[in-house]
């Protein structure tokens, strides 16, 4: 408990003694109202001048306004244990309800313990913390074990493990070593290690992460936004009702105005929308950070709730259902001899950043002499185009081949085929092949489990390969030789064969994958550590690389929309029910007080189970 519920607490128990020290002692007339007052404005000054003030400003309906006038409209008639009461049980509604919303903002952050306090830095042979956000890109900070990995960079010298769970939800920690990549956020277990930044504090992982969480709230789901709206017709409804309750009977049935004037109040204590206006934000609020102790980052409650209709899941195909570590499996030479077909590849390919670059020049395995390249172009979804030795090489897919008029061979081995011609010449290709995730077809086989009725794979691979990694998965559709405008034309495609209420979810790990995730329903990245890309473009971000994720994720946004539907329909079904006995005169204040505390508690209880995240589906 904070400070501010402790004292509520405390304000709770002294109510309390001073209403049963009331109800024991024979007072009568103004002592009796005297010792009734003194345990009410104890626990309830607040609530009447909260009530005042909204007033002044022109904020009339809510549950302060209602909660003062009827329990001053309680006095007025002479109940003055039930005034105490309706007050005092509000209160003791209002501190748990304060209570489930501190630990569900504990359960998201919880993830700002990821923020680092300081950074080590070597001064004079000595380390010297200093505040992270004064290190600049292409400093050396030095990370002792047990220390907050601060920035963003390459390990330049040392090894060690490091936890990762405060991101990806995972134990398992991970090792690193001399140029390993490390981001900000972990924590450094086993050995002292120096790391070269890369990114400045403010571009670093942990910040844009921070970000993230800190603005999840503001993006509310339909149901919020609904609910919201619905408080704001059905309080001055239910005032105006309770008004009409208290004058129209009396005047046309000639009945008691006393009788009439309780049956109003009453009402008006049973009106009061606690229940739905803090249940439902709070099972968004609990399933965000529920999510989030899963390494599932959700942007808002909006997003939450699309997923749960989530109809059509595309994948793409690289470093998301597979692991986007590609080696050379093969190397055809054509009329050249095989270290000559890979020395121009590798050249041709040395300044692209793509996977697929990388491991050519990995395989050839020599340093590249930059000076031997007059120029390099990268063709998008093509290849690249260099002039290597004043020789024009041009390296890519057969779409590459065909554009320039080079007659190329297809190979029989599976994997991407990355062809090479040399002055217009055909002189080769070399294979690259990349591993499918352990994990894939596990995660394909638990989304249709959940009644995903399509997935579909886009790739810019050749059509044997991109098939064969769809049939061993067993994904329904697969698209291949695509480029990137390719891709979002697809999706375009699958957003018409969904139903209207369904969602199209697209999943992608972050790389060249903004423009498909920006257009899909929801767009989910995927293996996000350290992917800027990622965190800026996706709705919902998975921290690890673990395709099984998003069927977690489906089955948190599930059991949140149906614990909002549970608290709607039995918040709203019990207040009408009493709301129509107490017209009929047949509740009394006691039931009000239920029909709204009880209530209220009930549904605060329910929403904080969004909080528990279980392995088991939903």
């Amino acid at each position: 408990m904070n400070r501010k519920q402790k004292k509520t607490l405390i304000r709770i128990i002294v109510s309390g003694v001073l209403l049963i020290a009331a109800r024991l002692c024979p007072f009568e007339g103004w002592l009796s109202l005297a010792a009734y007052a003194v345990p009410y404005v104890v626990i309830g000054w607040d609530v009447l001048w909260k009530a005042a003030r909204n007033i002044a400003h022109g904020q009339v309906f809510d549950e302060n306004f209602l909660m003062s006038l009827a329990t001053v409209g309680a006095f007025a008639t002479g109940e003055y244990p039930e005034a105490v009461a309706v007050m005092l049980f509000y209160q003791i509604g209002e501190l748990f309800q304060s209570c489930a919303v501190g630990k569900s903002r504990k359960s998201i952050a919880a993830l700002m313990d990821i923020r680092p306090d300081y950074a080590n830095i070597e001064k004079d042979g000595q380390l010297v913390q200093v505040d992270p956000e004064e290190i600049a890109v292409g400093d050396t900070i030095v990370v002792k074990p047990g220390e907050k990995i601060p920035l963003d960079g390459i390990v330049i010298e040392g090894k060690s493990t490091i936890d990762t769970s405060a991101l990806t939800g995972e134990s398992v920690p991970r090792t690193v070593y001399e140029d390993s990549d490390v981001i900000s956020g972990c924590i450094n277990q086993s050995g002292l290690i120096k790391v070269r930044v890369t990114k400045p504090f403010g571009e670093s992982t942990v910040a844009k992460i921070l970000d993230l969480v800190e603005n999840a709230s503001s993006k509310k789901a339909k149901a919020e936004n609904f609910i919201a709206k619905f408080a704001r017709i059905y309080t001055p409804v239910v005032v105006i009702s309770a008004l009409l309750l208290a004058i129209v009977p009396p005047l046309v049935t000639g009945g008691d105005w006393w009788d009439w004037l309780h049956r109003a109040l009453i009402f008006l204590v049973i009106s009061c929308p606690c229940a739905l206006v803090i249940s439902v934000p709070l099972s968004f609020f609990g399933g965000i950070g529920g999510a989030s102790r899963s390494g599932i980052l959700v942007k808002g409650g909006n997003y939450l709730e699309a997923l749960a209709a989530a109809e059509i899941i595309v994948f793409d195909k690289t470093g998301t259902l597979t692991k986007g570590v590609f080696n050379v499996t093969a190397i055809h030479p054509d009329e050249i001899s095989e270290s000559r077909l890979i020395e121009l590849a590798a050249y041709a390919e040395s300044y692209s950043v793509h996977p697929i670059a990388k491991s050519i020049i990995e395989a050839y395995g020599m340093d590249i002499d930059n000076e031997r390249i007059s120029s390099s172009q990268e063709l998008s979804g093509k290849g690249v185009k260099a002039v290597i030795d004043g020789l024009e090489v041009c390296a890519g897919n057969d779409k590459l081949m065909d554009e320039i008029g080079v007659s190329w061979h297809p190979c029989h081995h599976i994997g991407t085929t990355v062809h090479v011609a040399v002055d217009g010449k055909y002189a080769g290709h070399i294979v690259i092949s990349d591993q499918v995730k352990e994990t894939s077809a596990q995660a394909i086989s638990d989304l249709k489990a959940r009644g995903i009725s399509k997935t579909v794979m886009l790739t810019g691979d050749a059509k044997e390969t991109g098939e064969g990694v769809a049939k061993q998965l067993g994904i329904d559709r697969a698209y291949t030789q695509l480029l990137p405008a390719d891709k979002v034309e697809k999706v375009e495609g699958l957003l018409s064969e969904k139903t209207p209420k369904g969602r199209l979810v697209f999943v992608g790990d972050g790389i060249n994958d903004a423009p498909v995730l920006s257009r899909a329903d929801i767009g989910i990245a995927m293996g996000a550590m350290g992917s800027d890309a990622a965190i800026e473009a996706a709705d919902i971000v998975l921290m690890d690389d673990d395709p099984r994720k998003i069927a977690k994720a489906i089955d948190i946004s599930r059991k949140t929309l149906r614990i909002v539907r549970q608290n709607i329909v039995f918040a709203l079904g019990v207040k009408l029910v009493v709301l129509l006995l107490g017209a009929l005169g047949m509740a009394n204040m006691w039931e009000a007080v239920f029909a709204d505390v009880g209530v209220s508690v009930i549904a605060i209880i329910n929403a904080m189970r969004a909080m528990r995240i279980s392995n088991d589906k939903q």
